[in-house]
């Protein structure tokens, strides 16, 4: 969730660490700070607010000036959100910026207050500050880490600077992201990839417990014992106009309009010879037909991509499916084991419930596959198997393109799961796959057809409440499409199965509430539109998303969206459709004057339980 940066090299510091903080700002936070080695020690600038807040007091107090720092981007956990509780935090001899939650940071607390330590700030992470500084006695960095991180229990990513060593960053990670950027003379340590790749492709991944020295001109990787190890230098696929607007005036309207390229190509990374192939991964058909029950464990969208799942997997390869949300399946005492997929999805890789779900899973033995769009990542890496989605870096909060890219995934495995267990045929498997690889272009159409998207946003800009209802992939869709609207446009939102209408909610239908009706699955369009007309009935505003072609009683709708998708299986509409929810979400938040890319309260990858 916070943003961690790390530089060491001959550039300004300065302006490297406020750049790569800027890169991560759709991590979340509420305030930030750097602290930089200058040739009379350490200066600190911290506040409350955002980035533009800190340039201004960076301003105001005069920028540091070096070429070693570290800097934060701090989202509340552990004290409100102030100048005295930003990060770095410092003691006098050790300056450190966290990410993560340190669960034991009472008990230290007294332990180093009755050591002599005083505490500045109500955090967690001034104790490893001070613990570190405790540690420290002999002036040896290296032991002062591996002393501390025996101590502390939770979640960390930590950047260290000590006052006597202005030549070297340190930094290690248990269960929180952390990577270093490697460059020609100069290193980075970074949240995530595109804090640094403007500077460098070249990234090292740093294991839980892993510890990192970074000087100006070597660098040293050593084990949670201090031991030497070595690591292996890889390369980024990603690209820096990737993470850049490119012109576009939202990071979320740019990845919007990338989904008809990303859904192609990360169908095509999933086919051979026209049809989906596992088998490098591990996934056989061997193993697909061994398979005696299915678990997607998700978080947000990403368990939305998840019941799509299990609607398509259910209905094509008739196996049970259960999706169930990571906060609450680690907790649960699941019945899962030996027989079981559990199949997790998460964008980052670092969701935190969804990575300890799949340890659970693994402990029960279960096989685990990862969907994931960062293959570097911690769940990508301990997952039985994963499935790279091509989604690129999805810098806006709300979830777009790698949410299509999810589910382009999802209904591959459904297919590949459904021929090797005998419930459909080579032809049928050709033809879904084939439709499959040509929902991109029915993508476009949605995309060049925005403007009826921002119409219908005008007209719920002013609405306090409204709801979504569908039925099977139509639900799943409502779930999305009002999340996504909840998030960026901060309007209350609910979305409800269409036939549980009238099971208590039809009780809060009044004159004029909009109640968007997504209406694209011919097997029960007839019940859907029963349900619909009795919102309208009882004054409801009705906006109908649905197949072109749709044909509706006079009068029941007072607003349409059709979606021109006569290639795809209505198990495929989901694809096109949700690009429209995505849209009407997208411009409801620009004509109530907020910034989609970052709405309030929301991270993008939650990396804390």
């Amino acid at each position: 969730m916070c943003g961690i940066v790390g530089y060491i090299g001959q550039r300004d510091c300065t302006d490297v660490l406020m750049d790569g903080l800027e890169k991560l700002e759709y991590r979340g936070y509420d305030s930030a700070g750097i602290a930089v080695f200058e040739k009379t020690g350490i200066k600190t600038v911290k506040t409350k607010g955002k980035l533009k807040d800190m340039r201004e007091k960076l301003v105001k107090e005069g920028s540091p000036v070096g070429h070693c720092g570290i800097g934060h981007t701090r989202w509340a956990t552990h004290g409100e959100p102030s100048d005295l509780n930003s990060h770095p935090h410092s003691n006098g001899r050790v300056t450190i910026v966290h990410n993560g939650i340190i669960e034991n940071y009472i008990e230290l607390k007294e332990f180093l207050t009755e050591k002599g330590y005083t505490f500045q700030s109500q955090t967690d992470s001034e104790v490893v500050a001070c613990l570190l500084d405790y540690y420290y006695s002999e002036r040896n960095p290296l032991r002062a880490i591996t002393e501390t991180v025996k101590e502390l229990q939770g979640s960390y990513a930590l950047g260290i600077i000590f006052k006597d060593f202005p030549d070297r960053i340190y930094a290690t990670r248990k269960e929180s992201p952390l990577i270093v950027g490697i460059g020609e003379n100069e290193y980075f340590i970074g949240s995530d990839i595109p804090a640094f790749l403007k500077y460098t492709k070249n990234y090292v991944l740093l294991d839980d417990d892993d510890i990192v020295c970074m000087k100006n001109d070597s660098i040293e990787f050593y084990d949670v014992h201090g031991l030497p190890e070595k690591k292996t230098v890889n390369v980024a696929e990603w690209d820096v106009e990737q993470a850049q607007k490119c012109g576009y005036p939202h990071f979320m309207l740019k990845e919007i309009h990338e989904q008809p390229g990303i859904v192609g190509k990360t169908v095509e990374s999933c086919c051979r010879d026209g049809v989906p192939y596992f088998d490098d991964i591990g996934l056989t058909d061997e193993l697909i037909r061994g398979v005696k029950r299915v678990f997607v464990v998700a978080c947000g969208t990403a368990m939305h991509a998840g019941i799509i799942g299990r609607y398509a997997i259910e209905g094509l390869a008739r196996i049970p499916v259960t999706v169930e949300v990571a906060s609450e399946f680690r907790y649960m005492d699941p019945i899962v084991g030996e027989g079981d997929l559990v199949i997790v999805v998460s964008q980052s890789g670092e969701t935190a419930d969804t990575r300890a779900g799949m340890e659970l899973a693994k402990q029960k033995g279960a096989k685990t596959l990862a969907v994931v769009n960062v293959k570097y990542s911690a769940i990508a890496r301990q997952a039985d198997m994963y499935i790279h989605t091509l989604a690129g870096p999805e810098i806006a909060v709300a979830s777009t393109k790698a949410y299509t890219a999810q589910i382009s995934v999802m209904y591959l495995l459904a297919f590949r799961f459904a021929f090797a267990r005998g419930t459909i045929d080579e032809v049928r498997l050709k033809q879904l796959t084939s439709q499959l690889l040509s929902a991109p272009a029915a993508i476009q159409k949605v995309i060049d057809r925005k403007k009826e998207c921002q119409f219908i946003a005008s007209k719920l800009v002013n609405a306090d409440n409204l709801f979504f209802i569908g039925r099977t992939f139509d639900y799943a869709l409502s779930l999305e499409g009002s999340l996504k609207l909840k998030e960026i446009s901060y309007i209350h939102s609910e979305a409800y199965a269409a036939g549980e209408l009238k099971h208590g909610t039809i009780s809060l239908i009044e004159q004029g509430i909009p109640v968007i009706t997504i209406a694209t699955q011919s097997n029960i369009l007839a019940k859907t539109i029963s349900n619909m007309e009795e919102v309208k009935a009882r004054g409801g505003m009705i906006i109908a998303v649905c197949r072109k072609g749709t044909v509706f009683a006079e009068g029941s709708v007072d607003l349409m969206l059709e979606i021109d998708a006569p290639e795809l299986d209505d198990m495929l509409v989901p694809l096109p459709t949700v690009c429209a929810l995505q849209l009407i979400a997208y411009y409801t938040s620009v004509l109530r004057g907020i910034d989609p890319d970052k709405p309030r309260n929301l991270a993008k990858s939650v990396t804390t339980e």
